[in-house]
């Protein structure tokens, strides 16, 4: 029994040096200052704690969809031709608000089979579903690809936006899908100072689309002007303006020469004047492809529109004409230096698949977050103290046990965070409440049976060990349905629903181990050193 005893004790030292080490690793001084920093880097605080910016945004999924379609678009006139169907037309005749329709005008009766032929042939066709008669049909993409893309979209740009956030060097922060369904995402940045440059930043597509220019490479002076050169617009043509000192409007084709995820690296160099540029590295098919296009649309072959324009987030860098053959190399010019490095941080942390925008920002400043934290540590304090008091005075020296229980239960819940990376919110301070409580409950149930064994005439050693023996089933289900309701809160709810729930989960497992092995431990330790029919004091 006393070597038993012994091992046990040592065991519970062990543990409660362990989870010290969580807590505070290993500390650069011991004075109190030192301390507090280990805990720091130890245990993260949350946004709500610390300061810093709470964003939810909304993907315009319909743009990832409508990109989907005009490839489909370009693939089906190709095959037209290639098969030598006559058509009139293929577009899309509402891209804003039916992106997924696509329509084809001037298909023979006779043709009609080949149509078909094509779509069913075609891998890239066959999430499409073919309608219509006469001459025109109707071209609609599935309702799950269309779901399938939406999602792949939001989840491609929380990877991209992860990678920004993550470059910039902000501590802790927090990229996950948010809602139902809503294709929205939740972003909160602990600490960060510079908001506005963040938000751009992350807003921003970073997609880079290099596009045949049409008409010139300086622009047009206005939309209007356009339209009059052209009557109209060249078919599979858009207008865009340019990006600042380039105010113009151009003339660019809908469908990009390469794009998207096609830049392999980006870097922020110098151009022959010594300003700032953006250079790019294309990768090798997409280098290969835009090789074959300028090597066929240059000044030297005589082509008509021997221009090409650069464009990021759907605006035109710089537009120039082509002298000749272009390889996978290329730069941006013309922009302020904090500019060239965050487009350079955009390009190689991917283009997001479609635009964002925000629908809801809230801001949490540092000075409200070390008032919180004083008034939850404060709260916290005040909470055990009244607790450990109580439980000595009600249940006299089995107070000390329950107490001491208390303690290392904390000293657990905060070493397991420690080892885990965690991040501490305000909800999970009150998580930290809650466990005390739990804590404490168990310890009732407990001292209770033995009470009430002892009031049977029971020898105290019988007493304690029936106490926990009876007690025990009531504090496993207690746990277990308290474990499993922050388990659905964890899965179901944002992040600082999830603080609450992750330190009450680490916190009941603790007082699992407190309550149960180690105030039985003490127990134990205390009727080794008593007389036979001595009383126990509970």
């Amino acid at each position: 029994m006393q070597k038993n005893l012994i091992l046990k004790s040592l065991f519970i030292i062990a543990v409660l040096l362990v989870f010290v080490y969580g807590i505070f690793g290993i500390p650069g001084s011991f004075s109190l200052d030192g301390l507090k920093q280990s805990l720091l880097k130890r245990i993260s605080l949350g946004l709500d704690l610390k300061g810093g910016s709470h964003l939810i945004l909304e993907v315009e999924v319909k743009e990832a969809v409508g990109a989907e379609t005009d490839h489909a678009v370009e693939l089906l006139k190709e095959q037209l031709q290639k098969n030598n169907v006559h058509f009139n037309d293929v577009s899309k005749p509402d891209p804003d608000n039916h992106p997924e329709q696509i329509v084809i005008k001037g298909i023979s009766a006779d043709a009609s089979t080949q149509l078909r032929s094509i779509v069913t042939e075609q891998s890239a066709l066959q999430s499409y579903d073919l309608a219509g008669g006469g001459d025109t049909y109707t071209l609609t993409m599935k309702p799950s690809a269309a779901n399938d893309i939406k999602d792949r979209t939001v989840e491609q740009s929380i990877e991209a936006i992860n990678l920004r956030v993550n470059t910039l060097g902000l501590s802790e922060p927090l990229v996950e899908r948010h809602g139902l369904g809503d294709y929205q995402i939740l972003v909160q940045l602990p600490g960060v100072d510079d908001i506005t440059r963040v938000k751009d930043i992350i807003k921003s597509t970073g997609r880079l689309e290099i596009r045949q220019a049409f008409g010139s490479a300086q622009g047009f002076p206005s939309e209007d002007s356009i339209r009059q050169r052209y009557q109209g617009l060249p078919p599979n043509t858009v207008i865009m303006r340019g990006a600042p000192p380039n105010e113009g409007y151009f003339v660019v084709a809908r469908i990009p020469v390469v794009g998207g995820t096609d830049v392999r690296h980006a870097e922020v160099g110098q151009d022959e004047y010594g300003q700032p540029t953006v250079n790019f590295t294309l990768t090798t098919a997409a280098g290969n492809k835009f090789a074959a296009f300028t090597g066929a649309h240059n000044e030297k072959t005589g082509d008509p529109n021997p221009f090409l324009a650069i464009v990021l987030d759907n605006k035109v860098q710089e537009a120039a004409s082509i002298q000749e053959q272009i390889h996978e190399n290329g730069r941006i010019t013309h922009m302020p230096e904090q500019r060239a490095k965050d487009v350079a941080l955009l390009l190689n942390s991917g283009a997001l698949p479609a635009s964002i925008k925000y629908i809801q920002e809230s801001t949490v400043g540092p000075s409200l977050g070390n008032d919180s934290i004083r008034k939850g540590v404060h709260a916290s304090v005040a909470g055990m103290l009244a607790v450990m008091i109580f439980m000595l005075i009600y249940y006299r020296g089995a107070g000390i046990n329950a107490d001491l229980a208390l303690i290392l239960n904390l000293v657990i819940l905060l070493g397991f965070m420690g080892f885990s990376g965690a991040t501490l919110t305000l909800p999970g301070i009150a998580g930290v409440i809650l466990t005390v409580g739990m804590g404490v409950d168990s310890n009732v149930l407990i001292f209770e049976r033995i009470r009430e064994e002892l009031r049977h005439g029971k020898a105290a050693a019988a007493a304690v060990d029936q106490g926990f023996a009876r007690a025990w089933v009531t504090i496993i289900d207690t746990h277990v349905t308290t474990i499993v309701s922050a388990f659905i809160l964890f899965i179901f709810g944002t992040g600082p629903v999830k603080g609450f729930a992750v330190t009450l989960t680490f916190g009941l497992m603790a007082n699992l181990f407190t309550a149960v092995f180690v105030s039985r431990v003490i127990f134990d330790a205390i009727l080794t050193r008593k007389q036979r029919g001595e009383a126990l004091s509970i």
